[in-house]
């Protein structure tokens, strides 16, 4: 079984390439689940309609979204509306059977609310910002998933789920694939991005084993470091592999698992 998450960055290109390829495979007889991003995309959308964005670094120096009230309305809008139903549309165009969903329907993901969020603010300042709708994921209706795979149905799904007082919330793509992976036993998760995989001095680097991931982390930045946490753990999750590469390129999911020009993450030395 396989799992491909498409990076938000690439949501909006035609990538006629990677939806032939999931064609292909699954005409073989692959078992294939698909999740995308889209957070680029609510930025612009928000901003279009007057919702200010804001962001903010954490201690751990990631990057954060406060995800506020009006905020996670324009997820449910564009993320689980918009451009979850357009890549159906697509799949669909070249016969693929996809099903468009999100961690809500049927509590599909369920996941643990940050209710209020630990920054850095502009003085160097930690402190705590309140009413945030994002979270962790920490739970997945593997049964449902199930049937719509022995149905040869190909989900596609938008990473906004509910935590447990049935809010709405907001969750890092690249971790729902992970948790996903790791509860149906994938062997396989791809994640497709718009760069070759983890680069550093300027150079490839084509495998990484679990404990140079976790290194890794300290040497990369943004979307990278986050791609990386979510393959670290999926691996410990008992995924066998994790390949992140480009989705921009011809066959960009035949090329990824047959590990050209891109980075491979296993769980071994």
């Amino acid at each position: 079984m396989l799992v491909v998450k498409i990076g938000g960055s690439l949501v909006l290109e035609s990538l006629s390439p990677l939806f032939s390829d999931i064609r292909d495979l699954w005409s073989r007889g692959e078992d294939l689940i698909v999740v995308h991003g889209g957070g680029r995309l609510v930025t612009v959308e928000a901003e279009k309609i007057g919702v200010k964005q804001k962001f903010y670094r954490n201690p751990s120096g990631f990057t954060t979204r406060l995800t506020d009230s009006e905020t996670i309305k324009v997820f449910k809008m564009v993320v689980g509306g918009l451009l979850n139903k357009d890549l159906v549309v697509k799949l669909l165009k070249v016969g693929v059977p996809a099903i468009g969903l999100s961690g809500v329907d049927c509590t599909l993901v369920k996941g643990e609310r940050k209710k209020r969020i630990l920054v850095i603010d502009e003085r160097g300042r930690k402190r705590f910002i309140y009413g945030d709708y994002s979270g962790r994921p920490v739970k997945v209706n593997s049964d449902l998933l199930q049937l719509f795979l022995e149905k040869r149905l190909i989900p596609v799904i938008a990473p906004i789920g509910v935590d447990e007082e049935f809010n709405i919330i907001n969750m890092d793509g690249d971790r729902v694939a992970a948790l996903i992976a790791k509860s149906l036993g994938s062997e396989r998760l791809v994640y497709l991005t718009d760069v070759d995989g983890v680069m550093l001095n300027g150079e490839l680097v084509e495998r990484l084993s679990l404990e140079e991931a976790e290194s890794a982390m300290r040497l990369v930045s943004g979307g990278m470091r986050r791609k990386l946490l979510a393959s670290i753990e999926a691996l410990k999750g008992g995924v066998g592999e994790v390949i992140i590469a480009s989705g921009l390129r011809e066959n960009p999911l035949k090329n990824a698992l047959s590990r050209k020009k891109c980075t491979v993450v296993v769980g071994y030395a």
